[in-house]
């Protein structure tokens, strides 16, 4: 359950990330992790090919102004999607209905509440700066986004501390933000 919450969780940030990194261990029998059954498919080179291919793009649009609001606004579905498809495929050796269950149980909501404090962050950070410390920001997520699915893979039972830090972080960083842009309306309208 811990291995598909953090996969989830990663898919919240960033779409194609924790699908690959479960891919890439799939294939090449990384953390002792494999997938069976349905979801044998994503360890399949075409599928390596796709997904990385995906991750690139993704990752770098995501870089872009404006672009980067677009995959946010792209993201209130496909991330959920993406963190049910992971979570689902962590349970992959269990009865097939269990695992569509637990992918929509556990990854749906676990991406999209991670996707909604992340496009928050990005609401706040585009208020304070501009849209120009929004690539700083996405850079971070990437990071997080490929430690977490490595972590879910590595060391699940760390899974619910790195999403308790993760939660703190991100609520201090979107305090900040806010206090900053507060501050600064104030001192326009002070002149």
């Amino acid at each position: 359950m811990l291995l598909g919450l953090g996969l989830a969780a990663s898919a919240g940030l960033k779409t194609f990330v924790p699908l690959l990194v479960m891919a890439v261990a799939a294939r090449f029998g990384l953390f002792g992790f494999e997938l069976a059954g349905p979801f044998a498919w994503l360890a399949s080179s075409g599928a390596l090919v796709a997904l990385s291919l995906a991750t690139a793009a993704e990752l770098a649009a995501d870089k872009i102004p404006f672009v980067d609001h677009l995959l946010s606004l792209v993201g209130v579905i496909a991330r959920p999607a993406a963190g049910a498809l992971a979570a689902a495929a962590a349970f992959s050796h269990a009865d097939p209905a269990i695992a569509a269950l637990a992918g929509l149980v556990i990854g749906a909501p676990t991406a999209l509440a991670v996707h909604s404090a992340q496009a928050t962050t990005r609401v706040a950070s585009t208020a304070s700066t501009g849209g120009l410390g929004n690539p700083i920001i996405s850079l971070v997520e990437d990071v997080a986004a490929f430690a977490s699915a490595l972590l879910a893979l590595a060391a699940p039972l760390l899974v619910p501390l790195l999403l308790l830090v993760v939660g703190i972080v991100a609520w201090r960083a979107i305090a900040v933000v806010r206090g900053a842009s507060g501050r600064a309306r104030v001192r326009r309208r002070a002149y």
